[in-house]
């Protein structure tokens, strides 16, 4: 039963990789490949990187928020409708 093991390979830190010094935060497309279609950070499980990364990929995320640059969330559009304007 051993031999049918899956074994998972480790994520590798993107930025460790490259050697990167700082995450600029006025990058926004890099940062849009960390935000969900919603505008959410997505967590470190998802994105692959290393804990020290991940902070200041939420903090750059943070503060491209604060400067505009990229929106807090993205309006929910419903597809249920308003039932009762219909009749």
């Amino acid at each position: 039963m051993a031999d049918y093991q899956k074994h998972q390979r480790h994520k590798q830190c993107q930025f460790c990789k490259e050697h990167a010094e700082f995450i600029d935060y006025k990058d926004t497309q890099m940062l849009r490949k960390y935000t969900t279609d919603r505008g959410k950070i997505k967590p470190r499980r998802v994105t692959g990187a290393c804990s020290q990364h991940q902070r200041d990929i939420a903090n750059a995320i943070k503060r491209a928020r604060v400067m505009a640059l990229i929106p807090y969330s993205v309006p929910a559009v419903s597809g249920r409708g308003d039932r009762r304007r219909n009749r």
